[in-house]
């Protein structure tokens, strides 16, 4: 999302559309957005999202009233999201706000390209999961409604914890070809995301945690709610590489990563036969 978004700003730019750009530059605790998420706003409408939520609410009325006078926009800008705002992250943000000119746009970094993959869930196998991923040169979106059920700690640099509710409404704003791993605490959850990427069709993989038997439910459920076969055909269910049997969560990360880097693999040989 964030290179759309930058290429966004370039068109605007050039345009002479006024803008702002809102930016995360600072976080304490659990948040809904890492430093250095972007989000435009003009005076109609805006891109991107720093998190959802009365945070981002209040964000961009602040944004559009600074297009009429920036005097109104703090320097930067602190707010604790649990205190203030009542979100479900209990961690603080600093926001910086800034009209849209050559100096916002060369301060905005290029993004250096790599898988993409949204992870739902920060339960046991979850963690296990994004311990590996962190080892990896991939970009992570690690999604949970829970704010406890992250790791106390940082995590490494290519994974961005989220928690915001409603989880499922992630997936609008990942990037084209992305990769998804659904392994939240609740089947209804699970059934949510799974039909926002599905509905959504520009996917690389989709890996669902779960039995035979819940495939064969979420089948039925998908088809009753109108979901088209062939891309219910499309999700991954069980999810691991055969022949490992371990049902201990570093077990299954180590089989269901393997599995991905061979998704993520196939969808690069892909793209290379068709000149992509």
């Amino acid at each position: 999302m964030s290179d759309a978004l930058r290429a966004l700003a370039i068109e605007r730019l050039a345009q002479a559309a006024a803008s702002v750009v809102v930016e995360v530059v600072a976080t304490r605790g659990s948040v809904p957005r890492d430093a250095g998420t972007r989000m435009l706003v003009w005076s109609e409408d805006g891109a991107g999202t720093i998190g959802g939520g009365h945070l981002e609410w209040q964000a961009i009325a602040k944004a559009r009233a600074g297009l009429m006078d920036p005097s109104q926009w703090p320097e930067e800008e602190e707010i604790a999201l649990g205190a203030s705002l009542g979100q479900c992250c209990g961690g603080a943000v600093t926001l910086r706000y800034r009209r849209l000119d050559d100096a916002a746009l060369a301060d905005w970094p290029v993004e250096v390209s790599a898988p993409f993959i949204q992870l739902y869930g920060a339960g046991h196998v979850g963690r296990a999961i994004a311990h590996l991923l962190g080892t990896l040169e991939v970009r992570v979106q690690w999604i949970d409604e829970r704010d406890d059920e992250f790791p106390s700690g940082a995590s490494p640099a290519n994974i961005e914890r989220v928690c915001v509710e409603p989880v499922e409404a992630e997936v609008a704003i990942a990037p084209v070809d992305g990769f998804y791993l659904v392994l939240t605490h609740q089947h209804d959850l699970d059934l949510r995301i799974v039909e926002a990427i599905l509905r959504r069709g520009d996917f690389a993989w989709l890996g669902l945690i779960g039995s035979t038997t819940k495939r064969r439910r979420f089948e039925q459920q998908l088809k009753q709610r109108g979901v088209d076969d062939d891309a219910i055909a499309r999700i991954t269910c069980p999810i691991g590489i055969a022949g490992i049997s371990g049902k201990e969560p570093p077990t299954i990360a180590v089989a269901v990563v393997a599995q991905l880097l061979q998704a993520i693999e196939q969808a690069r040989m892909g793209a290379v036969a068709a000149g992509v």
